[in-house]
Formats: structure tokens, sequence, C-alpha cells
């Protein structure tokens, strides 16, 4: 390389026009001697402040519609999901009340008498634990009758009797066995009450 290629090249700036550099006084804010700062100032017409204020009015209405609109969505938003949470258990409970009926049906035979040393009584009766086991997983309970005051809302009087050894209005004896789940009937108790 020679000396002329190791000089650093020297960029050439644009050609510009050169802006006049603002005095000391104008670059503090103060107005040069002899000349009065203008001030910058609004003014409005009658008419303009008349549109500012419907715009502020306009505004404050859309605000209000927004979170009217806001409130509404997220009413319907947790009505919707009440309904789904109901729409569900009332499915389940209609198909477990089908199923009831098999379960009266092993209840049924596990209680006939004789052959308690059958092998196939006691599967019957396996089977039927196993029953009642998987309702209770479902979340169903049988609904407790027998020497319970009798209440209209779960269980069902078919038949009325007079026995000293029960109160008044209590259930003497249970014909169907009644479930609820959760806090919904699903089949009341069919039972005897004692007056």
């Amino acid at each position: 390389m020679t000396e002329e290629n190791k000089q650093p090249l020297e960029e050439e700036a644009p050609e510009t026009e050169e802006t006049p550099q603002p005095q000391p006084e104008e670059a503090a804010g103060k107005a040069p001697k002899g000349k009065k700062k203008k001030e910058k100032g609004f003014t409005f017409t009658k008419e303009q402040v008349e549109q500012m204020e419907q715009a502020v009015k306009q505004l404050e209405t859309t605000k209000d519609q927004f979170a009217r609109l806001a409130a509404e969505y997220d009413n319907y938003r947790k009505r919707t999901a009440k309904e789904k949470e109901t729409l569900y258990q009332d499915a389940k409970a209609d198909t477990i009340r089908e199923f009831l009926a098999v379960y009266d049906n092993l209840e049924r035979a596990a209680a006939a008498p004789g052959g308690e040393d059958d092998p196939h009584k006691k599967g019957l009766e396996m089977i039927f634990a196993q029953y009642k086991e998987l309702l209770k997983k479902l979340g169903v309970a049988e609904i407790e009758a027998r020497g319970q005051p009798f209440d209209p809302e779960r269980h069902e009087a078919v038949m009325h009797i007079d026995d000293g050894n029960f109160g008044e209005n209590q259930v003497a004896q249970v014909f169907q066995a009644g479930f609820i789940l959760g806090d919904k009937v699903i089949r009341h108790a069919v039972v005897q009450v004692a007056n």
C-alpha cells in the first residue's frame, strides 16, 4: 500500500443552506431587545364551544353504553355457564333414573331368602355392592327414610298405619328406595307413614 492509500478519506458534507443560529437571548426564551414576544392563544366561537360540549356529552353517553354492554355480557356469560351446568346435572339425573330399575331388581334378588351359601347369590350380592359404589361415585345418595319424619319433598306416601312404635308422621316402612343427586331428588322414596 502506498502512503496515499493510508490517509483517511475525508467525507464531503452535502451542501446545505445555512440556517441562522439563534442568538443566546432567543435560545434562553427571551425576546431580543426591542421585540415583544408574541403569545399564542386560542379563541373559540360560541358555536365551537357548543360543539365541544355536545361531543363531551356524546362521549359520556358512549362510555355509559359501553359499561352497560360489558355488564350485560358478563351476566350473559355467567347465566350460560349456569345453564350448561344445570343441563348437565339434568341429563345426568335423567340417565341415572333409568338405571334405578336395575338397582331395584338387584336389591330384590339380594334380599330373597334362601341359598345363603349359594355362589350365585354371593356373586349377586357382590354385583349389588359394586352397583351401589358406582352410584356413590357419581354423587348419587340414597334418601334416608325409615324412622325419619315424613318429608313430602323426598318421600311419597302410599300407605298410612297406626303403630305405637313410631311417632306422628314418621316413616314406618320403605317400599322403594329414593335417591338424590346433590340437592336434586332423582326419585322419591315410596314409603308407609305412621299416624
